[in-house]
């Protein structure tokens, strides 16, 4: 099952993402083979803000366990994370069956 999971910075800790990216980017490559697309957001001047995942994974349960374990979930960067299970329409330039 395909989940999206938004996540929001907490206001001003665009220091403390900046300190544990490195960490964040591990974690991601760790986590590759579920992963169909992660980035941040940004905000009206090119900031990161947020972040974005697609992740695949078996059930909610596993989602919730990979975004608690992010780097940027552990020292407290997210003032919100949303997941939400999602469907597939249209990827890759095609409609999904």
């Amino acid at each position: 099952m395909l989940f999206a999971i938004t996540c929001t910075d907490r206001p001003g800790a665009l220091d403390l993402r900046k300190a544990t990216r490195a960490q964040h980017l591990a974690f991601l490559e760790a986590h590759k083979d579920g992963i169909l697309f992660a980035g941040p957001q940004l905000d009206a001047n090119g900031n990161p803000c947020g972040s974005l995942v697609l992740l695949e994974a078996p059930d909610r349960a596993t989602a919730e366990g990979f975004a608690a374990a992010d780097p940027y979930a552990k020292v407290d960067l997210f003032e919100s994370v949303i997941i939400r299970p999602l469907r597939t329409v249209f990827r890759d330039g095609q409609m999904a069956e």
